[in-house]
């Protein structure tokens, strides 16, 4: 529960206890905190234990941490049922880049050309991501989109 808790914070929250509550009432302040905890700790495993007790045999090993989202979500992925490793790893970052910087200049992309090709991709061509675009003249507009304001 406390495991963050290095020996200075230790002694700091025993020096401020010790000056909140003084040296006689101290002892029976501890006594009731581990108390209260003890009977917090005991309702929950008693409520876990009614629910599993409720849901039946099937739900034997079920546990309430994988009740949270997060971890829901990471079992789920973990499990290769659905063959989501196969569909993550089979992502090429780089060439759907290529493809959507093809399209946006409107030039036809590696895999169309390669398809008519015979399938060798030429990788001597390169897209400038960094270049920056053509400055229009002065008089020139720029192109305006009824439908985008």
């Amino acid at each position: 529960m406390f495991n963050d808790i290095g020996a200075l914070e230790l002694v700091t929250l025993v020096v401020l206890a010790v000056l909140v509550f003084g040296p006689d009432k101290l002892p029976k302040v501890i006594q009731d905190v581990t108390r209260t905890i003890r009977k917090i700790r005991e309702f929950s495993d008693s409520a876990k234990r009614d629910i599993r007790e409720e849901l039946g045999p099937e739900f034997k090993d079920f546990e309430f941490e994988d009740l949270n989202p997060k971890t829901f979500i990471r079992k789920q992925l973990d499990n290769d049922e659905l063959g989501l490793k196969e569909i993550r790893n089979g992502f090429d970052m780089k060439k759907e880049m290529a493809e959507v910087a093809d399209a946006v200049h409107g030039r036809e992309s590696e895999t169309s050309s390669s398809t008519s090709s015979g399938g060798a991709i030429d990788m001597s061509k390169k897209i400038d991501m960094a270049k920056k675009p053509e400055i229009p003249a002065r008089d020139e507009r720029p192109p305006f989109d009824a439908d985008a304001t």
